[in-house]
């Protein structure tokens, strides 16, 4: 059984979410070069212009689909500016489960924008999508995304040993890899009942440091 998304876009009170498009490649390109990105995904660096329109032309489109997820750009309401990214992967149709991850730029960070755009893509999933499952991976070093996974309803289901390849930057300014655990999280329907309200009641959505 296989599906695939829709090409939408979803919206909250600050964010829009919709798909990449190519006036994006610059902000998106600025965005991967990021210490923090660098350190903690699979996104190659340098990250030029030419692979921000690969992935916005070919191979983002190509995974909607082929059915194996879709890719959010974030963007702010009121200035449009590109903000994150929220991505959906290894889609379970048959299990009704995919794995979702975001990334913050960083001139948008401390605004709560992760907690805001994951909570919004969740409550489509299992409302419009009628998912049942969605999976969050984090690296064991990885605190602000795991706060993000905290602050969202998810529930910490164990640690995937030895998993993860994180990267340092070394003095001459190349990349190392550096080997970790992942936490594994997961969200069902029931865990976001209240989590949106809890948010909007706290004054909006707590920020956290680093890249999220």
């Amino acid at each position: 059984m296989t599906g695939t998304f829709p090409n939408i876009s979803l919206s909250t009170e600050r964010l829009v979410l919709r798909p990449l498009d190519e006036d994006d490649v610059p902000a998106l390109a600025e965005m991967m070069n990021d210490e923090q990105v660098g350190a903690w995904t699979h996104v190659p660096q340098p990250f030029t212009e030419e692979r921000a329109r690969s992935w916005i032309t070919d191979h983002a489109p190509a995974e909607r689909a082929a059915g194996h997820g879709i890719d959010f750009a974030v963007t702010e309401f009121l200035t449009q500016r590109l903000v994150g990214i929220v991505q959906l992967s290894k889609t379970n149709w048959h299990v009704r489960s995919t794995e979702l991850s975001y990334i913050i730029a960083p001139w948008a960070r401390g605004e709560g924008y992760a907690s805001e755009a994951a909570v919004a893509v969740a409550q489509w999933l299992f409302g419009d999508q009628k998912f049942e499952r969605i999976e969050l991976r984090t690296a064991a070093d990885n605190t602000a995304s795991q706060q993000v996974a905290q602050k969202i309803g998810c529930i910490s289901e164990g640690v995937l040993r030895n998993a993860c390849i994180a990267h340092v930057r070394a003095e001459d300014g190349t990349w190392t890899d550096a080997r970790t655990d992942f936490i594994v999280w997961s969200l069902l329907p029931e865990d976001l009942d209240g989590v949106s309200e809890e948010l909007a009641d706290t004054g909006g959505f707590t920020s956290f440091s680093n890249w999220n």
